[in-house]
């Protein structure tokens, strides 16, 4: 089952027209995912003093629909695949109907080299689980 966020859409989300600016569902995706980690009690500052980096390598989304501002919107999170040192993620942003879809490959990498480098075995546990 996928995990799910909430959020609601702020002037600072839209452009002069009132709707969400296309670049912010990105983020409203990063935060879902960072609280997906949270839930599971992994805090990226911590993964960061490891040596640990997360970073996106690739997106592919699909916008449907526009957000307005004040709407409450819902950022799920799925697991398709993992790897080693990458996972891909299936992301969507509801409010009453679909409004964008993602597909994101996050690979883990190494803080001072930069290079891919395995996940930590407990969240690759819980990429496995979550599967």
């Amino acid at each position: 089952m996928p995990f799910e966020f909430l959020l609601r859409v702020y002037i600072e989300d839209t452009d002069l027209g009132g709707i969400v600016y296309y670049v912010n569902y990105l983020k409203f995706m990063e935060r879902a995912r960072t609280e997906f980690l949270r839930a599971h009690s992994i805090e990226q500052h911590q993964l960061q003093q490891q040596g640990y980096l997360f970073v996106v390598k690739t997106v592919q989304c699909d916008y449907k629909r526009s957000a307005k501002l004040d709407d409450q919107l819902k950022v799920s999170v799925d697991i398709l695949k993992c790897s080693a040192a990458s996972v891909f993620f299936v992301q969507q942003v509801h409010s009453d109907q679909l409004l964008c879809t993602a597909e994101v490959e996050v690979v883990c990498v190494d803080a001072n080299t930069m290079k891919p480098r395995r996940f930590p075995s407990k969240i690759k546990e819980i990429f496995a689980s979550d599967k």
